[in-house]
């Protein structure tokens, strides 16, 4: 029987890795992954500098930020510059749909596209701080 490597981590780079790394600390709930937390008032942020890790409340997602000096953003859904990558995320209802957009919107996402009236699957893209694609959308269970 073959055995299979673990996905670890999804990995995103930014050229602000502690900015987007709150940005989704606050979206989705993680945590910071043991000496990852911001420092203290006027200390410098080595971590943040160059990698950070958040982790699920259940201990089983990472997400990782990885700095870069220069980010191309993608340019979706322009394929001038394509998603390469994007993260599903979902609710239970469109009323909950409806109070996440609000909530996306105040913490710095930008909406790209408003799907919210789509009878067989209500969604919203929107673009990250650093400019990544992603999509909140209903599903039941």
């Amino acid at each position: 029987m073959p055995t299979f490597p673990t996905l670890r981590s999804v990995v995103l780079d930014t050229t602000d890795a502690r900015r987007l790394a709150e940005f989704y600390r606050r979206l989705l709930g993680y945590r910071y992954r043991p000496g990852d937390e911001p420092p203290g008032p006027g200390s410098p942020d080595r971590r943040g500098a160059d990698w950070l890790v958040l982790v699920a409340p259940d201990g089983c997602g990472r997400l990782a930020f990885q700095r870069v000096d220069r980010l191309d953003a993608p340019t979706w859904p322009d394929p001038a510059g394509p998603q390469q990558l994007h993260l599903d995320l979902a609710v239970a209802t469109t009323a909950e749909l409806a109070s996440q957009h609000r909530r996306i919107l105040a913490l710095g996402a930008r909406l790209l596209e408003d799907r919210s009236d789509d009878p067989d699957e209500p969604l919203y893209v929107y673009a990250d701080p650093a400019g990544h694609p992603f999509c909140v959308f209903v599903a039941a269970g």
